[in-house]
């Protein structure tokens, strides 16, 4: 028992906030949304909240329900347009609304220690590569990971690889991605994450003001 009890505070200093990256589908097979409450489990387990996209349907409303349920805090993050459409008759935890899209990925940049993909669509996998890119450019530091539930992301690390091979991605950059088929071995590779960067940029220097824009 204190074995295991080391293990979790060893584990939970690294980082507190997990943003979730997941669609508002459960796929066609069991195993996804298997994957998604796993990982709900997991960051209950380890004490760790959740910063997440906001709806309630999809693998969204299962590892949002699962984390609230085990009386971690869960911040949803969703631009006002999606609200009808994601949230089905009720909102899991604590609710942002936002602007848009930009707004709603700075956000969860902003407020997450670390960023998780699970398997998903296109906006998870946009979502997944900005953190990529940014932690590449140096905009940020934090592990970001990505849940490969049979073999699901697969084609996505080939393509890297390839990337890498062609020299499109330096190879120290291939490492930002940090890929396991389960949540604890996952957990436990980003915890042990050494970032590319020795630095970020300042944060002032993250936005992009439109032109023309007042405040620029």
């Amino acid at each position: 028992m204190k074995t295991e009890e080391c293990r979790l505070k060893k584990n939970m200093g690294r980082f507190k906030t997990v943003c979730v990256f997941c669609g508002s589908e459960t796929g066609n097979r069991k195993i996804f949304s298997d994957a998604a409450l796993d990982l709900g489990r997991e960051l209950v387990e380890r004490k760790m909240d959740l910063v997440y996209g906001g709806g309630s349907i999809g693998l969204m409303g299962l590892i949002s329900q699962t984390v609230f349920n085990g009386g971690c805090h869960v911040l949803g993050i969703i631009p006002t347009v999606l609200v009808p459409r994601e949230i089905s008759g009720y909102a899991v935890g604590q609710v942002l609304v936002v602007s848009d899209m930009h707004e709603r990925k700075a956000e969860m940049a902003r407020r997450a220690d670390a960023f998780i993909a699970i398997p998903g669509g296109y906006g998870t996998m946009e979502e997944l590569l900005e953190m990529i890119t940014w932690s590449q450019l140096g905009i940020h530091n934090k592990p970001v990971g990505l849940l490969n539930v049979d073999g699901y992301y697969d084609c996505l690390l080939r393509l890297f690889d390839k990337g890498v091979e062609e020299g499109f991605i330096k190879p120290s950059a291939r490492d930002i991605v940090i890929s396991a088929k389960n949540p604890q071995e996952l957990i436990e590779k980003m915890q042990e994450y050494t970032p590319m960067q020795e630095q970020v940029a300042a944060s002032k220097r993250w936005k992009v003001e439109a032109p023309g824009d007042p405040t620029s």
